[in-house]
């Protein structure tokens, strides 16, 4: 079976079709959002010191990248359910669910530092680039040390950021008192699913369980899950709609992970910006290797002992890995999973207590994040 085979199974049933221009012209608010906000904070920055200014530059680059989707959910969560009077003006909840990219800005450049990664989208991992930049510019003392510890700081202030930018969105005093609470759980929750991540690469939260608790709460989460609520609340909608909004993201945030893990190994390194050998070289513990350690033999569990992991590991020996993950059934088993939960979000996306335009933009965007290349 073909890579694109597998990643269409993951949608049996054909999506409805939203307005293609009004999904272009919410990544497009949040974008412009997003760029106004940081446009402030360069010149806030610039103005206490110059040297202060790549800082910004490697925010605005992090939060240039990525498909909007965190957004997106957020937006169609309120969309959905927005009725009545008053209600708040589009143009403020756009900017109140652009913060959620900075949300997810924090979390890479955190992640890559965690598990060493070095590309990300493309570009040089945040740690990477600053690490590069000392040794241009002859700063002194370790490179590496000064490259981890910028990326700390990167990845902080992006998170500090997705704060104030929540906060000086235009959303009524009402609106920002709803949201917080979903806001505050979301943060919380993908801080304790890093650690819960790191825990389980040092050997904690062993087999398959294991590595989906991680995905629930490093990713599902605050994927959709959380953006859902948090669009939900904003609007004001009532419990049953927060339920569904977890019946529908729970689901969809595990695909979602499972998806960025097959192509973390999978996928054409010419579309996803990072090497295809880079998690395996970094190790991660994914449902992927979880699933082919219960399947492999001997030979193959100590292929994954010696070479997982192992940062002078060549690209054969990766592919070895790679070829091990298909043999044992686990990408297969991994594919059927992503359809299943895919499936499950779609069953309740149908279901939901929203507007019909709502539920077919949702159920477009699941597709989306579910088949995607990259």
């Amino acid at each position: 079976m073909t890579a694109g085979t597998q990643q269409n199974s993951a949608a049996a049933s054909p999506a409805p079709s939203p307005d293609g221009a009004e999904l272009d012209r919410i990544r497009s608010a949040v974008g412009a959002a997003l760029g106004e906000f940081l446009d402030g904070q360069r010149e806030t920055l610039a103005a206490m010191d110059a040297t202060l200014v790549p800082i910004v530059d490697e925010v605005r680059a992090l939060a240039d990248g990525g498909k909007r989707l965190r957004p997106s959910f957020a937006y169609w969560g309120w969309r959905g359910t927005a009725t009545g009077e008053p209600r708040e003006d589009d143009a403020s909840v756009l900017r109140a669910v652009a913060a959620l990219e900075f949300v997810h800005a924090s979390a890479l450049v955190h992640d890559d530092v965690m598990d060493g990664a070095r590309t990300r989208r493309g570009r040089p991992a945040t740690h990477i680039g600053f690490a590069d930049r000392h040794g241009s510019e002859g700063l002194t003392g370790d490179e590496g040390t000064f490259g981890t510890g910028a990326a700390i700081l990167v990845g902080d202030l992006a998170l500090v950021w997705s704060d104030e930018l929540l906060r000086c969105s235009g959303l009524s005093a009402e609106a920002l008192g709803r949201a917080r609470p979903v806001w505050d759980t979301m943060r919380t929750e993908v801080t304790a699913g890093q650690y819960l991540d790191l825990l389980r690469a040092a050997g904690g939260l062993p087999g398959p369980d294991g590595a989906l608790t991680v995905a629930r709460y490093k990713s599902a989460g605050y994927t959709v899950q959380r953006p859902l609520q948090l669009g939900a609340a904003i609007a004001g909608a009532g419990p049953d709609v927060a339920d569904a909004c977890t019946a529908i993201g729970l689901p969809l945030g595990e695909a979602f992970q499972l998806r960025d893990d097959v192509l973390g190994v999978f996928g054409d390194p010419a579309v996803t910006g990072k090497s295809a050998d880079d998690d395996l070289r970094e190790g991660k513990q994914t449902l992927l290797i979880a699933l082919a350690e219960q399947s492999a033999d001997a030979e193959g569990r100590r292929l994954l002992t010696d070479v997982l992991g192992d940062p002078d590991a060549g690209h054969d020996e990766f592919d070895a890995i790679r070829r091990l993950l298909e043999s044992t059934g686990a990408r297969a088993r991994v594919e059927e999973r992503i359809a299943e939960r895919t499936e499950e979000a779609r069953a309740a996306i149908a279901a939901a207590p929203l507007a019909d335009e709502a539920r077919a933009a949702l159920d477009a965007l699941a597709v989306a994040a579910t088949t995607r290349t990259a």
